[in-house]
């Protein structure tokens, strides 16, 4: 129908899309380039700060790397960021590159209608300024959108102290394989960031995508900390080595001990060691993707299950 037609000249695409993926997710794959070197870093780059937008990874890859996100089936790029570099993250035993987002660009949509959804998309943004993504400007928020071309899993964290308990979603997270180190990007405002940063451990709970409702629910708690773990909707377990609670029907449980902190902007970088890693369930974990990329996949006719 004509309406069918017309929809995308006049509303952008979402630009996030909850999906159901296989963790680790290896739908895509992301590769540093610089000065005729390259390297595999899928599972070695994190986002470090929304404001402003930084990537950490294990790889030092000189003042100006691109970053490529690839089709891992077809090899199609899917899009670039373009890197500057900053400061290093630097911790006892390692130190971590850490880069400025200084563009980027996604091939998910052809010509004319990726510029037309990203200028709905950026309209949109300016229209309803909220404090969601930090008020982040409208061009880093298409690079963030980028940065989210590898689907990036959601993991519930918990924090159990005698004086403070809470339990909140983060997808700002993610392994950097060469250095070791597992790392959470968690906004400075967040109520238990104090906590985190002293006590140095939490638990990390790989939720399936059916909690999608219930973990969304618990993003409340950023703001304020839980009254009692038994008020909680889903059932709870305490984790291995640590103690900490953690979600009973989870697909895998994490425990984290903290390294290393810094604030980056407007986030607090953790850096941490797995303590422990129990693979409890077989599952798609939940995650979040660009809603270009899902786009992309639709007319693919390879779209990611929806949630």
């Amino acid at each position: 129908m004509w309406k069918d037609w017309i929809r995308p000249l006049v509303r952008p695409l979402p630009q996030w899309a909850t999906v159901a993926v296989a963790q680790p997710q290896q739908v895509v794959s992301a590769t540093l380039r610089w000065g005729g070197q390259s390297a595999d870093v899928t599972a070695d780059h994190t986002v470090a700060s929304l404001k402003p937008l930084m990537i950490a990874t294990s790889v030092d890859a000189g003042q100006r790397p691109v970053l490529e996100y690839r089709d891992s089936a077809t090899g199609t790029l899917l899009g670039v960021l373009h890197l500057v570099q900053a400061a290093p993250v630097v911790t006892q035993k390692a130190s971590l590159a850490l880069y400025h987002v200084a563009a980027g660009e996604h091939y998910c949509l052809g010509w004319p209608r990726r510029a037309w959804n990203a200028w709905l998309q950026n309209r949109q943004m300016q229209k309803s300024r909220t404090s969601h993504h930090f008020a982040m400007k409208p061009a880093a928020v298409q690079q963030l959108m980028i940065a989210y071309l590898c689907p990036r899993p959601v993991v519930l964290v918990s924090v159990d102290t005698p004086v403070h308990q809470n339990i909140f979603p983060m997808d700002l997270i993610g392994p950097l394989d060469r250095s070791g180190f597992f790392s959470l990007a968690l906004r400075s405002t967040n109520v238990s960031m104090p906590v985190m940063r002293d006590v140095r451990r939490v638990v990390l709970s790989n939720v399936p995508a059916t909690m999608k409702v219930a973990v969304y629910k618990l993003s409340e708690h950023h703001k304020q900390p839980l009254a009692d773990w038994s008020a909680l909707s889903f059932p709870m377990r305490r984790s291995r080595e640590f103690g900490i609670s953690a979600v009973a029907e989870a697909l895998r449980v994490q425990e984290l001990t903290i390294v290393h902190s810094q604030q980056i902007g407007s986030h607090t970088f953790f850096l941490g060691r797995i303590a422990s890693d129990e693979k409890c369930a077989e599952g798609d974990q939940l995650h979040h993707t660009a809603g270009f990329y899902q786009a992309y996949r639709r007319r693919q006719d390879v779209p990611l299950t929806d949630v």
